[in-house]
């Protein structure tokens, strides 16, 4: 038995020489298939997380942002509101009705002959009455407090130069917040994103210099042991949007205001206004402050300090800083200046102007103000004419029940409008604790998602040399 079994692997010893050596390779091959698997596996899963948390991590950026729009858009509101008081110059013109009516009581107690007015006169009277009645009734919601004695020891103002100055006032109030609005929110978006970028690629440089070989995951939050230096930097940079909430609304006003006075200036509240027409005047205002004769507006001077105030603008925050600044944060901030001054920034404001503009007259003016009964078909009607239109082109979504444009309302109902909107656009009302609805409206789209996502993503092999040699 034994000597058979020797004689048949001894006749047999090529073949099974090449049967073993056929399983080795088969096995071997396997197994570097297997690995091979193995490896492509594990590669797709470490990029499919990397591809998760840096989503992740963008999308709590743009939270991040809103926050922050909220956070800081109280503080310009409150320094508009300061400087355009249309609540307090109403206040002044009921003091001065007021005064008339007494003085005019007081003159017919006290007998002998009066003038009767003429029919002008009155007709004159009651439609001033009428206006400010209108005017006070609906901007006021709470009882202002008395007149201080600076106040009191101001010039009196005629009541054409107050009704001038309300109608200017409330027109102006309100389209500034929008603009300071949309500027402050793409700042925003720019240094938030910025500094995530920041923050994403010191953690990649930490992990390729091999300081964090026990944990190769790729952290994404900002890292709470980064240098001192490098967090004083950051906070340095943040700061710069104080130059937008104290100075740079001033410039932006004085355009805007200017535009009001030359489109407007010819209006009285005891003026009806169509919303056709309004919105013209509106649109007009816009083009005058964003497209004027000398060519396109620099937003740029409103968002950021020109370089010889940078300085001031930190020791007007309070923030200690060397001199000369740091070069990251010079870096920092010629990296935004040259995203704000980008064509694509400028079709991102357009953009959110464009909503917010319409939000405010279209959406909720028209419905407040105007009468829309007569052009407002019914539920029926108006679904036949979605329906005939979506054959045609895509339905276009309504913020508000669609106002004739020849629908009339008087003027002075319009500025009191405007006047109760300042609070709700500055995101410092009541109702502005669920969220600033302008803000809500800008942000929807792809528009400002896709230039934030371009700014994140952006000039990653420089800033990552940059980083590289500022941390050697």
């Amino acid at each position: 038995m034994f000597m058979s079994t020797r004689n048949f692997f001894k006749r047999n010893r090529r073949n099974l020489a090449v049967g073993f050596g056929l399983l080795s390779a088969g096995y071997l091959a396997v197994q570097y298939m297997g690995n091979k698997i193995s490896e492509a596996r594990s590669r797709l899963m470490t990029e499919r997380v990397a591809k998760e948390n840096i989503n992740r991590r963008f999308q709590q950026n743009q939270e991040d942002c809103t926050y922050t729009v909220s956070a800081l858009l109280p503080t310009a509101t409150e320094n508009i509101v300061k400087e355009l008081p249309v609540e307090a110059l109403t206040q002044e013109l009921q003091q001065k009705k007021a005064a008339r009516i007494a003085k005019s009581s007081g003159a017919s107690d006290a007998g002998g002959t009066v003038t009767l007015p003429t029919a002008s006169v009155v007709s004159l009277r009651e439609d001033d009455t009428q206006s400010l009645q209108s005017f006070a009734s609906e901007t006021f919601s709470t009882v202002l407090p008395p007149p201080t004695a600076e106040e009191k020891r101001k010039p009196r103002k005629t009541k054409l130069q107050l009704w001038d100055e309300i109608k200017i006032y409330s027109i102006t109030r309100s389209f500034t917040l929008l603009y300071t609005l949309s500027l402050l929110t793409l700042l925003t978006r720019v240094q938030l994103n910025l500094l995530g970028r920041k923050n994403y690629l010191s953690s990649v440089l930490t992990l390729a210099s091999g300081r964090n070989d026990a944990d190769p995951t790729i952290r994404l939050e900002e890292e709470t042991t980064a240098g001192t230096d490098d967090l004083e930097t950051n906070r340095a940079y943040l700061t710069f949007s104080w130059w937008l909430l104290h100075r740079g609304w001033r410039l932006l006003n004085a355009r805007v205001e200017a535009a009001t006075k030359s489109v407007f200036g010819a209006l009285t509240p005891r003026d009806t206004i169509t919303l056709g027409r309004f919105r013209s005047l509106a649109m007009e205002v816009r083009r005058q402050v964003e497209a004027p004769e000398s060519g396109e507006i620099a937003w740029l001077q409103f968002l950021l300090p020109p370089r010889e105030q940078e300085e001031n603008v930190l020791r007007e925050s309070g923030v200690a800083i060397p001199s000369p600044p740091p070069q990251e944060l010079r870096w920092l901030l010629d990296e935004t200046s040259d995203l704000l001054e980008s064509p694509m920034a400028a079709q991102v404001l357009a953009h959110m102007l464009a909503v917010g503009f319409e939000m405010l007259i279209d959406g909720k003016l028209a419905p407040a103000t105007f009468p829309h009964s007569a052009a407002a078909s019914t539920a029926e009607a108006a679904a036949a004419e979605e329906s005939d239109a979506s054959s045609i082109y895509p339905p276009k979504p309504r913020l508000a029940p669609r106002v004739d444009d020849d629908a009339p309302a008087k003027f002075a109902s319009v500025l009191a409008f405007l006047a109760k909107q300042a609070p709700v656009i500055g995101g410092t009302s009541l109702a502005a604790a669920g969220g600033n609805e302008y803000l809500v409206a800008m942000e929807k789209g792809t528009e400002l998602e896709g230039f934030s996502a371009l700014v994140y993503t952006s000039n990653f092999e420089s800033v990552a040399a940059a980083q590289a040699e500022l941390s050697s």
